[in-house]
């Protein structure tokens, strides 16, 4: 379904995503939002995990919405506030997607709309 692009010319990627995703001709696109770790019910996971964990649930449910899931995902940003949480998200991020991965982006933030929040993650889901 999708071409996943990682060129021989370029350093192979550090972890696990695509340099590039393709995305067929007659595909829709569904943009996912920023999901910070909040539950319906306002509790928000203390560690960094747990955190990653409830933003990809929340992503998963808007993807639902569209018919689709996180096997869909082409492209993920992320953000963390502390080089701490890269580890913990990744670990995550990895457990979901399976090789061939998304196009990714990692970014380490000063912090979001709360203190909170130690995550956020958006996706582009495709199919």
């Amino acid at each position: 379904m999708f071409k996943f692009l990682t060129p021989k010319s370029i350093k192979a990627p550090f972890a696990r995503y695509s340099h590039g995703v393709e995305v067929p001709p007659g595909k829709r696109l569904v943009l996912c939002s920023g999901q910070v770790a909040i539950t319906a019910d306002d509790e928000i996971p203390e560690n960094a995990g747990a955190q990653a964990e409830l933003c990809f649930k929340n992503i998963a449910a808007i993807l639902n919405e569209a018919g689709l899931g996180l096997p869909d995902i082409v492209r993920i940003n992320a953000y963390v506030t502390d080089r701490a949480h890269l580890r913990p998200y990744m670990e995550v991020r990895d457990r979901l997607f399976s090789s061939p991965a998304p196009a990714s982006t990692l970014m380490i933030v000063s912090g979001f709309a709360r203190p909170e929040f130690k995550v956020e993650v958006e996706a582009i889901a495709a199919g």
